[in-house]
């Protein structure tokens, strides 16, 4: 049995979810490695629009999202899935929280920075995930309790001297008037820190932050299959980590990720630079 955080106790093992989740997405993961390898040799992918003309959807992810659901049909019956593509509702035990390609654009254009991400939940918290990378494999694991893992390596995010040494990762949104916010407050924190990255994959900006490979994380308007795993795994390598509806002083659907070095003084600065404007 397990409880945190007010979460009820449920009879699945977290461990055994992790294996699960890193199953699911290692098979998915293989899937829109092919589809990417077919693409560059010059296949035609077929790609929609969702909230705007910048926001789309591949058949890739769409098949992704399918093969996830089948294998936890299969795995896990009567578990509840919510996925980005097909939608669905928290169960009564374990919720099945996916995104089949988290960075859809980073493919679409070919770049490497994409990932497909499965995390269990019970009551809204995320209790065990994994992220993986399609395109060189890498499995980003985390156990609520047992610590964060890259290929078995174990994850401990940054210990930055000065916030004026930070990294910070952030992303912005696909609608163009937010986004023009988004970029005001990016240009008063660039001067404050060592610099600013923009990936255009949220799992995995999560997951640098674990690794220390950012310091830091922050972005508005992300959806529950964006963080799901990534956050874990950031707040199991030791970060301070807040979701949407937690910290609305840094927005209503602020998500932030941080070393405990410069969460603090990062978080003022930020407010500073007006990000509950965003």
């Amino acid at each position: 049995m397990w409880s945190h955080g007010g979460v009820a106790a449920f009879d699945s093992d977290p461990e055994d979810l992790k294996n699960t989740a890193v199953q699911v997405a290692r098979e998915a993961a293989d899937l829109v490695r092919r589809a990417r390898e077919a693409m560059l040799a010059g296949e035609a992918v077929q790609v929609d629009t969702k909230s705007t003309d910048t926001d789309v959807v591949t058949a890739v992810d769409r098949a992704s999202e399918r093969l996830v659901r089948e294998r936890l049909a299969e795995l896990r019956p009567g578990d509840g899935v919510l996925g980005e593509e097909e939608g669905g509702a928290a169960g009564d035990g374990v919720t099945w929280v996916v995104d089949p390609i988290d960075g859809t654009v980073n493919f679409l254009y070919g770049l490497p920075g994409f990932a497909v991400s499965v995390a269990a939940q019970i009551g809204g918290v995320s209790v065990a995930g994994a992220v993986v990378e399609p395109v060189d494999g890498r499995c980003w694991t985390a156990v609520r309790g047992g610590g964060a893992w890259l290929d078995g390596r174990r994850l401990h995010v940054s210990s930055p001297q000065r916030l004026d040494l930070t990294l910070v990762g952030t992303g912005f949104s696909y609608d163009g008037e937010r986004r023009g916010r988004q970029a005001k407050v990016v240009g008063q924190l660039v001067s404050r820190v060592r610099d600013i990255r923009r990936a255009g994959a949220a799992s995995l900006d999560l997951c640098a932050v674990a690794a220390g490979w950012l310091d830091a994380y922050v972005e508005h308007g992300l959806k529950r299959w964006d963080w799901a795993a990534g956050a874990l795994i950031a707040e199991e390598a030791g970060a301070v980590v807040s979701l949407p509806g937690e910290d609305r002083e840094l927005g209503a659907d602020a998500t932030y990720a941080a070393s405990p070095a410069i969460a603090d003084p990062l978080r003022k600065t930020l407010l500073e630079c007006g990000i509950q404007e965003v």
